[in-house]
């Protein structure tokens, strides 16, 4: 069987390859389709959860609970219920701890839980916002919320930024975004030479960089996300908007009422 992340780059392989083509902009763009790719494949890797269609578990969350974080989300308490069964599966992979460890989401994504992988690094950070090693159900949520489409743009934008900020210095540097960069390469199996590359940073930089100190800030990077809407448009995931469409058989193991 194919690895869940396989399944998901096909649908966007075919626009990725065309790179070499890309305006500088778009080829920024692109970079963000395999990290995407792991959200999306995050998300069906274990859906089929619902399908076995078992009675309900005691929930460590109760309504009171679910009710607070669909306060503080785009989702409905229902969604976010939806969600923390995703969670549970997840979570249960290797150790049962309510906690999604990092070798847990590599074995849902790529069926092996040894390997080195830059975006499921950056899948893993961003997720554990309280940088203490595990993903915790309130951030499960919270990250993503950043891909629904009712998010707002200064969410997306402001992950965007994190996703580049490889250092965490508040600052996207030169040597971060050739990191990204030949990531995305390696993941497309794109052939670029080191002078077309070095061309891709040098635009970047030149449109981005606006006050020329060689590195990007937040409010500059802002500014080109703005400029390239295609950056947006990849941060958003549609079928969030009703996780329990997509998931139909969730309905009969929901406990909440919306």
């Amino acid at each position: 069987m194919r690895p869940v992340l396989a399944e998901a780059m096909d649908s966007t392989n075919s626009s990725v390859n065309r790179l070499s083509s890309l305006t500088v902009g778009e080829r920024l763009c692109a970079a963000f389709i395999p990290f995407v790719a792991l959200i999306e494949a995050l998300i069906f890797a274990v859906s089929g959860c619902f399908e076995l269609r078992e009675p309900p578990k005691k929930s460590r969350y109760g309504h009171k609970q679910l009710t607070r974080l669909a306060n503080g989300s785009p989702f409905t308490v229902n969604e976010v219920e939806a969600l923390y069964e995703l969670f549970k599966k997840l979570s249960s992979l290797i150790i049962d701890d309510g906690l999604i460890h990092k070798e847990e989401l590599q074995l849902a994504l790529f069926q092996s839980s040894v390997g080195e992988n830059l975006f499921l690094d950056r899948v893993f950070n961003l997720f554990d916002e309280k940088k203490n090693g595990v993903i915790e159900f309130d951030e499960f949520v919270h990250a993503l919320s950043v891909f629904h489409p009712c998010a707002p743009i200064e969410e997306k934008i402001d992950f965007q930024f994190k996703l580049y900020d490889l250092k965490q210095t508040g600052f996207i540097e030169r040597e971060e975004v050739k990191q990204m960069v030949i990531a995305i390469m390696m993941e497309s199996n794109i052939k670029l030479s080191d002078g077309q590359l070095e061309t891709i940073i040098d635009k970047t930089f030149a449109d981005a960089d606006t006050d020329g100190d060689g590195k990007i800030s937040k409010e500059e990077w802002k500014a080109f996300a703005f400029q390239h809407p295609s950056l947006l448009k990849n941060m958003t995931l549609p079928y969030l908007k009703d996780v329990t469409t997509v998931f139909p058989s969730f309905v009969f193991n929901t406990e909440v009422e919306d």
